[in-house]
Order: C-alpha cells, then sequence, then structure tokens
C-alpha cells in the first residue's frame, strides 16, 4: 500500500484503533532495536525553575508547583487538536490551562478557528512520540472524561508554556483549575507583544470595551479578551459589577455572583480594587444589558500599566 492509501485508510479508522496500531509499531520498534532507545527516552526529574522564556529563547521549561500530584511517564500517540492528545494508555488528555484554536472534530455547522491546523501541527511538532509526565490539574478529569494535566517533556519542556510562547493558543483557565495561570498569562503576553502565531491576527487580539459597546453582534458566544477602564466598581444584592461605560444597559460589564464576591473577599481582594483602573478581561462574551463576562476566579482579570 502506497504511503499516501496507508495514510487515507488510518484516517477511516475509528481512533480507539488508531492507538492500537500505533502502540503495536512501538512495541515492534522497541523489540528491534532493543532498550537502549527506550532508556534515552526515559524522563528524568522535572525542572524545578519556574520556566518564564519565550519562543526564541530556548524551549518552555517545566514550570514548578510540586502540589500537583504526577503520573507518567506515557507516550504521546496522537494529536486530536491544539489542546488534546492520547497517550499510549488509551487516555485523552486536555492540556489544562490553555485554550488552541478549535477544530471542528465532527460538529456539525462548527467552522474551524482560524489557526487551528497549524495548532494542531504546533503540538504535534513539539509532543508527537514524546514520553511525557502528567501535572493533574486540581480538578482532574472533566465531564468528557479526559484528564486535565498540565504536560512535561523528558527533557523538562512544559507543553502548555511551549505552546502559549509559540502564539498557538491562550490562557483559559477555570474556577477548579488555577495552578500556573500567572506562568501562563507571562508567556501569552510576550507572545501577543511579538505578534506570534494567532496574535498576528484581528480574530484573536483584545477587544476594546468600547468597540463592544457599539457594536457585540459579532463577538457574542465567543471566548474573548476585553481591555477598558472600569468607570464604576458596584456591588447589588451580593452580586458584583464592573461596569465599563456609562449606560450600564448597553455598556461592556463583567459580572460576579455572591460566591464569587466571597471567594475575592477570602483572598484579600475587594470589588472596589478595580475602581477606575485599566483590566484585561477574558471569557465567554454573552448578552445581559450589553455585552457581559461572567467572573469565576481572580485570574481572568489583569491589571493593566497605566
Amino acid at each position: 500500500m502506497k504511503a499516501s492509501g496507508l495514510g487515507s485508510f488510518l484516517a477511516r479508522l475509528p481512533r480507539r484503533l488508531r492507538v492500537a496500531l500505533v502502540l503495536a509499531v512501538l512495541a515492534l520498534a522497541g523489540g528491534l532495536f532493543g532498550g537502549v532507545a527506550t532508556q534515552r527516552s526515559e524522563i528524568g526529574p522535572l525542572e524545578a525553575g519556574v520556566g518564564a522564556g519565550t519562543a526564541g529563547s530556548g524551549p518552555a521549561t517545566a514550570a514548578a508547583d510540586s502540589a500537583l500530584p504526577q503520573e507518567g511517564p506515557f507516550r504521546v500517540v496522537e494529536i486530536v487538536d491544539g489542546d488534546t492528545l492520547v497517550l499510549d494508555s488509551g487516555r485523552e488528555v486536555r492540556l489544562v490551562g490553555i485554550q488552541a484554536p478549535k477544530l471542528p472534530l465532527g460538529r456539525k455547522g462548527f467552522e474551524a478557528w482560524p489557526l487551528a491546523e497549524e495548532a494542531k501541527a504546533a503540538l504535534a511538532e513539539i509532543a508527537l512520540g514524546q514520553k511525557v509526565r502528567l501535572r493533574l490539574g486540581q480538578q482532574p478529569e472533566d465531564r468528557h472524561g479526559r484528564i486535565l494535566a498540565h504536560i512535561d517533556l523528558a527533557d523538562g519542556t512544559w507543553v502548555q508554556g511551549e505552546m502559549l510562547s509559540r502564539g498557538m493558543a491562550r490562557v483559559y483557565s477555570f474556577a477548579d483549575n488555577r495552578a500556573l495561570v500567572a506562568e501562563m498569562l507571562a508567556r501569552e503576553g510576550a507572545a501577543r507583544a511579538a505578534d506570534r502565531g494567532i496574535w498576528a491576527l484581528a480574530y484573536y487580539r483584545p477587544r476594546q470595551a468600547v468597540e463592544l459597546a457599539a457594536d457585540s453582534e459579532g463577538y457574542l458566544d465567543r471566548f474573548e479578551l476585553v481591555e477598558g477602564r472600569v468607570l464604576n466598581a458596584a456591588e447589588v444584592r451580593g452580586r458584583g459589577y464592573l461596569n465599563f461605560g456609562a449606560d450600564w444597559h448597553s455598556d461592556f460589564t463583567a459580572s460576579l455572583a455572591p460566591e464569587v464576591m466571597r471567594r475575592f473577599a477570602a483572598e484579600g481582594i475587594a470589588l472596589s480594587d478595580y475602581q477606575d483602573r485599566r483590566l484585561r478581561l477574558r471569557g465567554w462574551l454573552k448578552s445581559y444589558n450589553g455585552p457581559l463576562i461572567e467572573i469565576t476566579h481572580p485570574e481572568q482579570i489583569e491589571l493593566l500599566d497605566e
């Protein structure tokens, strides 16, 4: 069978069968070439330092977070998209803390986001065929049964950090998975400042709050970064609001549910701390008395330089 025909044949197989075939090939290769190759690819101790480098300054090294439980080593046998891969155990892993451009993956009517194929190719270049260790997220599994984890290669490369440094993903954190967000935001910021990858495209650039107030239709139900100055920080019946315009019926607003307000207070953050400050917020943009992002944890809010 020709190589092109083989690729077409494999593409039609169910994912689990493709994984099984890859595992069989890997096992055969190990038997043919003995233990030397396997020994070379075994993972040593993780790097202890926090990796704050960017693309062009060497690979992103593993960021330290000893509180996260570790598993592995495993080998990566398939790349699903820019933030999801499959291990030789058969389990899928969602790279916790980042969001790469999305592919349809069988969803009807879903259009691929710009650079989705490039993001998948970048993850394949970094991780496919590599042995890895997992640092499990604070919430170790999602509702689809995928493992949520930070991933480190044998040489200490932190896969999330490398994808962010290449500009092939954005920081995408949750209230129950907040580890290493500061380090990830630093990498994302460096890539954005250099217009790497997705940041060279208007589709992914941060929106201005005043821009959304004038026309938000094209951005609703999308994950967006929004920048602007808080004109009014208010609490109404336990819910917090950060208003970025004079008319809260139509201007961009961030909302914090009462339980989120309590979480912020427990961490020493008062809503008034944001009054008159320039912020960058991230989240899914909804329509409720104008464009709105629901805030669930502090890492969704970045203070910007004046």
